[in-house]
């Protein structure tokens, strides 16, 4: 149940795929954010006599000025018995991607004209970021290395699914729950995560004039991550075992992250100690990471939490993204992030 004070929304549970799909173009804009483009176009890919599909819709990714991206996304019910037919889905995905890059570009260019704001905006994001057009946009999004991305939109995620996509395959994939209450007056709403959240990012898309300022951290340098540690598994695990686990890490941020940094909670209240890491693995077959490290931690700032009302930035109780070129400069807290 979800209950305000003026409403009480009980569990509505989708029935459809179609009833899936709606809601999220419902709340598209802040289900996947800013700089983010979702494309609710289902046509054929697949090259002849290779394999073929029909991916459920698209995600353009434009908040990185250096690296935009494209997810191909799968929507699911947890009621179909999403267990193998989501592994699957994803895999002939990734197939298909691999031999028709030149129809897929098609596909998109032409849900785009279809969509005149959504080319306005991928027209404005290749001005101001240095590509020739959205052609060229498109192609650099495509033929890239490691272009293909997958993203599942489910109404509910069992451990054992989720598992399964993390640990199955080479690519990214990233996943979305998004579930639909009802008020008795017929007032839906919707309880989801937005996409990448806690990465933050103002986005790189032009205005038209001019590019939007960019005043946090492009995608693209993102290659640290902060863990909140308490004094005992710190002590324990971060500096006597050389490593720290039992992390939830976005899949498509594990071929960036280079170094983990210890954000020490209260008495400490400060960023103490980073190091390089060696390698990311799924811990103990579960959907959560260890990062071994590549050689003990050492002692930086320390990077200090400013306190409300002069802090701006939270003190991190979640894994937290930042770039270490920025953060080993930072006085404090606000400007590591």
């Amino acid at each position: 149940m979800i209950w305000t004070p003026d409403k009480k929304y009980q569990n509505d549970p989708f029935e459809t795929e179609a009833q899936l799909e709606a809601a999220i173009n419902d709340v598209a804009d802040i289900l996947f954010g800013e700089g983010r483009i979702y494309l609710d176009v289902k046509k054929l890919v697949g090259a002849k006599g290779k394999t073929k599909n029909i991916p459920d819709g698209y995600l353009i990714d434009l908040t990185s000025k250096r690296d935009p991206r494209l997810f191909v996304v799968e929507n699911e019910l947890a009621s179909h018995d999403p267990l193998n037919h989501v592994a699957v889905q994803v895999l002939e995905f990734s197939l298909s991607f691999q031999t028709s890059p030149f129809k897929l570009k098609a596909i998109l260019k032409d849900a785009l004209k279809a969509r005149p704001d959504a080319h306005k905006l991928c027209a404005q994001y290749a001005t101001a970021n240095g590509f020739e057009n959205v052609d060229f946009l498109l192609e650099r999004m495509l033929q890239k290395d490691n272009a293909f991305n997958a993203l599942v939109i489910i109404d509910e995620l069992e451990e054992e699914l989720e598992t399964l996509l993390l640990s199955r395959f080479k690519f990214p994939v990233e996943i979305l729950t998004l579930q639909r209450f009802r008020a008795a007056d017929g007032q839906k709403a919707y309880q989801f995560n937005p996409f990448l959240a806690d990465l933050a990012v103002t986005v790189a898309v032009g205005t038209g004039k001019a590019a939007k300022p960019v005043d946090q951290i492009d995608p693209a340098e993102l290659d640290t991550i902060v863990v909140p540690a308490q004094d005992e598994g710190f002590k324990d695990v971060f500096i006597g075992e050389n490593r720290w686990y039992q992390i939830r890490i976005h899949s498509s941020m594990i071929p960036r992250i280079k170094y983990i940094a210890a954000y020490r909670t209260a008495p400490v209240s400060a960023i103490t100690h980073v190091a390089p890491v060696k390698d990311i693995a799924l811990w103990q077959e579960g959907s959560k990471y260890v990062l071994n490290f590549a050689e003990p931690a050492r002692e930086i700032g320390p990077i200090k939490f400013v306190p409300k009302p002069r802090g701006k930035v939270k003190a991190p109780q979640a894994p937290r993204y930042t770039s270490y070129s920025r953060m080993i400069q930072a006085r404090n807290l606000d400007e590591a992030f």
